[in-house]
């Protein structure tokens, strides 16, 4: 009980310093306007899209990285069950603002907090047949009134490391929650192997569903056709999700001007009108914005900037070398989506924890940098022919060993 009070008092805290910082930061003014009059809204759409009788299947997403990876089991599932009801939630803006319209939902909502009220409620308003969530995302007092109705919840493309809370003393609520779920599909044996030495044994190695969903976008074969008419004729450099850190080496690159007659595209992490500015002085080459380009005239610009979100992953297809940012944060950004298109991979010093890096490196399809000097020489190396063609050979046969996660979940006995 103490535990679970601590538990609530830290939600309190936790959204009143959000409430806060919506006076003066918009995505967090966009978190908390997302939870006005939630239970309304939702019982209002429930009324008029969902039909009695009918299975209902709720899905949870952190955010945008979460959904692409539930996407394709979503998609499945609903290609398998076609009578299925579908609800899609998120706890971040930078998930639902921009999936909020997404087609393959039959209502898209944020979750509301988790206060044992509004667990309760939100479970008896879906009332959900079966529940999924994505990777993350552990909030207690809804994953408890779920199991108090003995709803079945799914965890996929989980990953676990003995450092986290569940493996903790003070963790044990986490990890009673972990063994209520009807059964968890992680990425790797180690997370299997952690689990079940902690006494939970529902479990098994299904993948990682990220790369069904970039094998398909690769076979989608979507064009842009800007993109294309910028890139014409051109050998194309593409820094994905970058940061300040990313774009100081970004800038050396074309300074030192390491890939000569190459065209760039990079897509920033923010697309503030003030952090394109900045990048915009920062740059030492003339740039034009996706947004300003006329496609009936010629582009003599290098570079490209990216001033949209959600092309990121199609605009891999023009590329013939990939830089991901985050690197030198909290953790880089998607490198599966380049990876899907042969591309090799370069990125910062933070990837340990993101086992398709690890490998990639370890086979020679991707290098990581700690500073501006292994940053030109990954470069270097990469503008060699022979070495993307290796690097090309390394990420495909990545993706090829670990496709199907998906089909390895839907095809569970029970499901």
């Amino acid at each position: 009980m103490l535990l679970l009070w601590l538990y609530d008092a830290g939600i309190a805290l936790y959204v009143a310093a959000l409430r806060i910082a919506a006076v003066f930061h918009p995505k967090a003014r966009k978190w908390v306007q997302g939870r006005t009059a939630w239970e309304a809204r939702l019982k209002s759409e429930i009324a008029e899209k969902f039909s009695p009788g009918k299975p209902r299947l709720w899905m949870h997403c952190a955010s945008l990285g979460e959904f692409e990876q539930g996407r394709p089991v979503l998609e499945a599932w609903r290609k398998e069950h076609s009578d299925t009801q579908i609800l899609l939630t998120f706890f971040s803006p930078s998930g639902y603002e921009i999936r909020k319209d997404y087609p393959g939902a039959d209502i898209v909502a944020y979750l509301p907090t988790d206060t044992p009220r509004a667990a309760r409620r939100f479970v008896e308003l879906v009332q959900p047949d079966w529940v999924i969530f994505v990777k993350y995302e552990f909030w207690l007092r809804t994953l408890f009134a779920l199991f108090r109705r003995n709803i079945p919840v799914l965890l996929i493309s989980a990953v676990f490391r003995p450092g986290q809370i569940f493996f903790k003393g003070y963790g044990s609520l986490w990890k009673k929650a972990l063994s209520e779920f009807r059964h968890i599909f992680v990425q790797d044996a180690a997370s299997m192997e952690l689990l079940q030495r902690h006494g939970i044994q529902r479990c098994s190695i299904a993948g990682d569903t990220r790369v069904d969903r970039v094998v398909s976008i690769a076979e989608e074969g979507r064009e842009i056709e800007i993109v294309k008419h910028f890139t014409a004729g051109h050998k194309v450099f593409i820094a994905g999700s970058t940061w300040p850190p990313d774009e100081e080496l970004l800038a050396v690159l074309l300074r030192e001007n390491l890939l000569p007659g190459w065209k760039f595209i990079i897509a920033p992490h923010q697309i503030s009108e003030s952090n394109l500015r900045r990048m915009e002085a920062l740059l030492p080459a003339e740039s034009v914005r996706f947004s300003a380009i006329n496609p009936a005239q010629p582009l003599p610009q290098a570079v490209l900037l990216i001033d949209n979100i959600g092309m990121l992953n199609a605009l891999y297809r023009y590329g013939d070398l990939a830089y991901i940012g985050g690197g030198f944060g909290a953790g880089i950004h998607n490198t599966l989506e380049p990876m899907a298109f042969g591309l090799p991979v370069i990125f910062g010093p933070k990837y340990k924890k993101f086992r398709e890096a690890v490998e990639m490196v370890q086979t020679g399809g991707a290098v990581s940098v700690n500073n501006a000097e292994d940053f030109c020489r990954a470069i270097v190396h990469f503008a060699e022919e022979n070495h993307r063609r290796q690097a090309r050979q390394a990420a495909l046969q990545y993706l090829r060993d670990n496709a199907g996660a998906t089909q390895k979940i839907l095809g569970r006995p029970g499901l």
